[in-house]
């Protein structure tokens, strides 16, 4: 449902992008097309990967509509260019920044009990770097919970990051870091 009315936007925006900038593109593109994206992704995090997919081919579709590429261009540049990250790590970004909030100010209420910070009984090199409680699941279904994929995706970030004073901070780190990490990466695949 959400690729269809996606899709029904970017034909709209594709009809009339010839007329306009590419700023205003990208803007139309960030509100009709990677809010509805980005809507409750969180909820999306260790889904089947054709999900991932087909959301992903939205925000190809948008990125080669708002740069006016061809069609069979291929969309990790045109991401890039654009400062885009790819879905699935909006899916970590949202989820994050969601784990950020709950531990700097314990809202909102009803998920700040499900983020417990992990306790060690001895000291380590690692113990002045915040890491979660993973708790123990026997499904895959149950590690798509938040209280287990938060803190997996959290522990698994580096301890600048963690560390970092203010919500902005923490955003700009983040992205940066999950930008590094997929566009350094993918030139060398």
């Amino acid at each position: 449902m959400v690729a269809r009315s996606c899709h029904y936007h970017a034909q709209a925006i594709r009809h009339i992008c010839h007329l306009l900038s590419t700023d205003l593109t990208s803007t139309l593109a960030h509100s009709l097309i990677l809010t509805r994206l980005d809507y409750c992704n969180s909820l999306l995090h260790g889904s089947h990967t054709s999900r991932i997919q087909t959301l992903q081919r939205v925000q190809n579709n948008a990125a080669r509509i708002v740069l006016q590429a061809p069609r069979q261009c291929h969309a990790n540049p045109l991401l890039r260019q654009l400062h885009w990250l790819p879905v699935r790590y909006r899916i970590k970004y949202k989820l994050v920044v969601m784990t950020y909030k709950i531990h700097s100010t314990c809202l909102p209420a009803h998920l700040s009990h499900h983020i417990n910070p992990r306790e060690t009984t001895q000291t380590l090199r690692s113990s002045d770097t915040l890491l979660l409680t993973i708790p123990f699941t026997r499904t895959e279904l149950a590690k798509r919970a938040i209280r287990c994929a938060a803190p997996s995706v959290w522990n698994s970030l580096p301890s600048f990051i963690t560390k970092s004073g203010s919500l902005t901070t923490f955003k700009s780190w983040l992205k940066t870091y999950f930008f590094h990490l997929f566009f350094d990466c993918s030139v060398h695949v």
